[in-house]
């Protein structure tokens, strides 16, 4: 891993897991913690720089979330974003008020060119406003190096100390010159090198597998997505003949999914992996009977998957690791790392129960994104095929299936959601063949089908019928921290929408998820 450490300090932004995607966009190493921290902590990880994110609150109101103002005379750059920048302003005697006029959405914004922040950004460009509060007098030391028509400090800097603040969200898309000020910081300001790259850290983890695990044996969860096969390959290039996979089927697959992966892990396919199937269907969907609540199931699934592990470790001997695929959105989505609120429990993360029988959970891949973990996949020799499959949840159908799991909704979710995978697939195979091999614009990162727990009424073949309704989604996305419903093809839609009423006993409608991220999830549950 990098010795050099940007640390992100979170104070309930939603954007806290973008800012730190940016960094490493930049290859700089970056890791969230949250704003209650304590301020030695922060100092014996010697970051070369620190990153205040935004916030809901008011930086001047009685309980809001707060720093001390010796984060500010580490010696350590740091710049504050939105809330960030408002609250370094306080905090160091300047004063922060309620907006005239609340600032939202694409804003025209003029910067100070001269400023090491906005080195080769246009003196006149755009950025993404979101804020009630604003600047309306400096700190001490500080100046004004950006404003737009509303906001006349929309950034500032005290460039001796090493301090500065924007008030809008570099982070953002919309923000079109944020990454290069991002990059500005960390690069020029804070004097990272840029050295956070895939191939060193697939050397440094084998490496560092190598001595934890020393002679014991591993156990691998390997659910057949990206995440988990990433880290299966990972540690059989680390230990080899030490590692055993075991595969679950929990009969919450995607159609025929269970077949597919012993194909490509086990004895037949190319890597050379000890793999164990286990087919526990039963098992769940009996654990998973009269359960609705999202979280519930999720920490049901979750609880069966490590008893299934603990179960066959003692039919194989004595286990000293169990290794699972969880990535850093997972952790801090599952309220671990940072301050932003448990969004959902991951099923290898907020969902473990308290009592797991391995001496060591080894996570591999925990500190990584998701376009990260590919990088690795591919470092690794992974096939392509295998490493852009779409990304797949560790509790599966269970939370494709809104409310209740049985059989029955696994099987109409199943075809439903292979019916629409094929008709995007041949669509997007489609384009490509008249379009020299260019992708279309509407091509999506994700797609999938999901089951409502809606129940209408229909007309099929002249009879009433009284069945469930689909809902098919489409994203597009760089990181999976934000997402657009993506624009599939009207005609694409409309075949779909045939084939799944006529094709999936039990269905009668389907409906096209058009929500972002966020306010949603990609998931629905």
């Amino acid at each position: 891993m990098s010795k050099e450490l940007v640390v992100v300090i979170d104070f309930g932004g939603q954007y806290n897991q973008l800012v730190a995607r940016r960094v490493r966009e930049c290859n700089v190493y970056c890791e969230i913690y949250s704003y209650k921290t304590d301020l030695n902590v922060i100092r014996e990880l010697h970051p070369k720089g620190i990153i205040l994110t935004g916030g809901p609150s008011s930086c001047y109101e009685e309980d809001a979330a707060t720093c001390s103002p010796e984060l500010f005379s580490m010696g350590v750059p740091v710049l504050g974003l939105c809330y960030g920048a408002q609250l370094m302003t306080h905090v160091l005697g300047g004063k922060v008020e309620r907006a005239t006029n609340r600032e939202y959405g694409r804003t025209e914004l003029t910067v100070d060119p001269s400023s090491p922040l906005f080195a080769d950004v246009p003196e006149t460009t755009s950025c993404w406003m979101s804020h009630f509060d604003y600047i309306s007098r400096l700190a001490p030391g500080f100046t004004s190096i950006a404003h737009t028509d509303n906001c006349p400090v929309a950034a500032a800097e005290n460039a001796e100390a090493g301090l500065y603040g924007i008030q809008f969200h570099p982070e953002v898309l919309h923000t079109p010159e944020g990454t290069k000020m991002l990059r500005n910081f960390v690069r020029n300001i804070c004097g990272c090198s840029g050295d956070w790259r895939m191939d060193a850290f697939v050397e440094e983890n084998i490496k560092a597998i190598r001595e934890k695990v020393g002679t014991g044996k591993v156990l691998c969860a390997l659910a057949g997505g990206v995440d988990s096969s990433v880290a299966a390959v990972l540690l059989s290039k680390a230990i080899g003949e030490q590692l055993t996979c075991v595969f679950v089927d929990h009969g919450l697959l995607r159609k025929d999914e269970g077949d597919e992966v012993e194909a490509v892990f086990g004895p037949k396919g190319p890597y050379k992996l000890h793999f164990i199937r286990v087919n526990a269907q039963k098992r769940f969907y009996d654990k998973l009977a009269g359960v609705s609540e999202p979280e519930q199931k999720r920490k049901i699934i979750g609880e069966e998957f490590i008893r299934v592990f603990e179960e066959e470790a003692k039919k194989i001997g004595a286990v000293d690791f169990l290794v699972q695929g969880t990535i850093y959105p997972d952790v801090v989505e599952s309220g671990l790392g940072g301050e932003s609120a448990v969004i959902k429990s991951h099923h290898n993360v907020g969902g473990l129960p308290d009592y797991v029988d391995f001496k060591e959970i080894i996570e591999p891949l925990r500190n990584l994104f998701k376009d990260e973990v590919r990088k690795v996949g591919l470092e690794l020799g992974i096939p392509e095929y295998l490493v852009f499959r779409q990304p797949f949840p560790g509790p599966g159908l269970g939370i494709r299936i809104i409310g209740e799991v049985t059989e029955e909704k696994v099987k109409m979710v199943q075809d439903a959601d292979a019916i629409y995978r094929q008709e995007v697939d041949e669509a997007i195979a489609e384009f490509r063949k008249t379009h020299g091999g260019a992708d279309p614009d509407w091509m999506p990162n994700q797609y999938f089908a999901a089951l409502t727990n809606m129940r209408s009424v229909g007309v099929m073949g002249d009879e009433r019928t009284y069945d469930y309704a689909v809902a098919v989604r489409a994203v597009k996305t760089l990181d999976f921290m934000t997402a657009e419903a993506a624009q599939i093809p009207w005609d694409v839609l409309q075949t779909v929408m045939n084939r799944i009423v006529n094709e999936v006993r039990g269905v009668n409608r389907v409906f096209y998820d058009l929500t972002s991220k966020p306010p949603g999830t990609v998931e629905l549950e």
